[in-house]
């Protein structure tokens, strides 16, 4: 019982650690969803100040929805990533990138459909 209780501990320090945020379905499992959108975003710190960015993405095609929404911290920073609107089920999403006082981020972002 001990044991399970560790793992269950650690699994949660683990999560509470991560600043990555990933929704629905993101592996592709016999073709049906498929990556349309990978992008690095980074920036360096400014002492004092919070660095934020917004980064928008439409599918051009209106029939076609997201299935799948990664963002994958490259740094493990203290930048908080945040999906404004938009998203799973829909055709568009803007994502928000916001820093921690005076430290910068770099993000992998990634959307499937």
């Amino acid at each position: 019982m001990n044991y399970k209780l560790f793992l269950a501990f650690v699994a949660l320090l683990s999560f509470v650690n991560c600043k990555s945020v990933i929704v629905g379905q993101i592996y592709d499992h016999n073709g049906i969803v498929r990556k349309v959108y990978d992008k690095v975003i980074e920036t360096s710190g400014i002492p004092l100040i919070k660095r934020e960015q917004e980064v928008y993405f439409e599918y051009p095609l209106g029939d076609q929805k997201i299935k799948g929404i990664a963002i994958k911290d490259l740094e493990n920073g203290l930048a908080e990533p945040s999906i404004n609107r938009g998203g799973l089920g829909f055709n568009f999403v803007n994502i928000k990138l916001k820093s921690e006082r005076g430290s910068g981020y770099k993000y992998l972002i990634e959307i499937y459909a």
